[in-house]
């Protein structure tokens, strides 16, 4: 490995750690009741560990079957399965203690798994694919598991199983859809798609943050 080479991926490494970093502290600083740093490492360590289990399941899958459509959802499956696993792992905690923290341990749990992805991207395909591959899926992975995070929530509240099988269905959809959308060479029309697709998920997770501050607000009064 050449010095230039080496520096490309130190480079990497820094544009992957605070780009993590920066949509990490935008998701959490509406959280009213900060979570432990200790719990919120750890969930992000699930997060990497999901990653890597993720990635043996589906190179495994690519040994049975050819059909691109099958294995993208296949993958959908198995991603947002571990990371709803890795962000469920803090549930058992007391620091869990209202719905908003659910939320916030799903989008720590999917920036650990998108932060994984990215630094073994750049490894297999060089930093400069790396870096464009890396402002896309890292907010991308964090908002396909905000509908887990919500789901999180309202198990908190409710303690009924069925809303975290509802929350892990909808971020399989939106994982599915959006790498389906990638599958072809990209045009205007898919572009466009990818586009709206992205900005539908901004505000279904802007809604869902929007109504665990107003239950956080209403709890504090």
């Amino acid at each position: 490995m050449t010095g230039e080479t080496l520096t490309q991926l130190w480079l990497t490494l820094a544009l992957c750690s605070l780009l993590t970093a920066g949509w990490l502290w935008f998701f959490i600083r509406h959280d009213r009741h900060p979570e432990p740093l200790w719990l919120l490492a750890r969930t992000f360590g699930w997060g990497v560990f999901a990653w890597l289990i993720s990635a043996t399941f589906e190179a495994s899958f690519e040994r049975w079957w050819s059909l691109p459509l099958l294995l993208t959802l296949l993958a959908a499956i198995t991603e947002e399965g571990f990371k709803l696993v890795a962000a469920g792992s803090a549930l058992a905690e007391p620091a869990f203690d209202e719905p908003m923290d659910g939320l916030v341990y799903a989008v720590t749990a999917a920036l650990g798994f998108a932060y994984a992805e990215n630094l073994t991207y750049a490894l297999g395909f060089g930093s400069g694919v790396a870096a464009w591959h890396m402002l896309v899926t890292t907010l991308a992975h964090a908002l396909f598991s905000a509908p887990q995070g919500y789901a999180l929530g309202r198990y908190y509240l409710f303690g009924r199983s069925w809303w975290r099988s509802w929350g892990l269905g909808l971020s399989i959809l939106l994982h599915f859809a959006f790498n389906t959308l990638l599958l072809d060479e990209a045009g205007w029309v898919q572009l466009l798609f990818l586009l709206s697709l992205l900005l539908l998920m901004a505000l279904m997770a802007r809604q869902y943050y929007r109504q665990f501050q107003a239950y956080a607000q209403a709890k504090t009064q």
